[in-house]
């Protein structure tokens, strides 16, 4: 770099030909030298930069026009699905509702045929005891009449003798034709 410098400031040195040469003063031939190259830039730029800018434009509005029509559709989606998710809180509410009310049906229906059956349980049972009540009165009743006839059979057998057990033969004897003389 030093050698490049070096070779511009050489031909500083060089004498000038006339009115042409090389004028050293960085600060007086800056100034000119940037005001021509802006000049030119600008002169023969601008199209070129008006045309890049111009696109450059063209592409933000692009991009904005887009993302206005991605935010337009994103918010009709984001309707579209607040609807749908109110429909299904809705008919999540009507399902909880229709079950909690089916929960207590069962409940009930469960509670009243437990009550009927608990109630035939009751009515089974009384059944049984009086059966058994019954029961137990005939066994009694049976036992209290095969005692009292075995006591009646074993008076009589010794209280009766031959005569007065014949007495009794004819007495019935006498009575059963009673008997049939009146159903004739």
């Amino acid at each position: 770099m030093k050698n490049v410098t070096d070779s511009f400031v050489s031909l500083g040195h060089w004498p000038s030909a006339g009115s042409f040469g090389f004028n050293t003063d960085i600060l007086a031939t800056n100034p000119i030298n940037l005001s021509i190259v802006l000049g030119l830039l600008i002169f023969f730029g601008k199209g070129v930069l008006s045309d890049l800018l111009d696109n450059r434009k063209e592409r933000i509005l692009n991009t904005i026009r887009n993302s206005e029509e991605l935010r337009g559709g994103a918010i009709e989606q984001l309707e579209k699905a607040r609807a749908r998710l109110r429909k299904v809180e809705m008919e999540a509410d009507q399902f909880r509702v229709n079950g909690y009310s089916e929960i207590e049906r069962e409940k009930l229906n469960l509670i009243n045929s437990t009550y009927k059956i608990l109630e035939q349980l009751e009515n089974y049972k009384n059944e049984t005891i009086h059966f058994e009540q019954q029961r137990a009165i005939n066994q009694v009743r049976q036992r209290v009449f095969q005692q009292a006839l075995q006591g009646a059979l074993g008076t009589l057998n010794s209280s009766l003798n031959n005569e007065l057990h014949l007495r009794t033969i004819s007495a019935n004897i006498g009575l059963f034709g009673v008997m049939k003389e009146i159903t004739d």
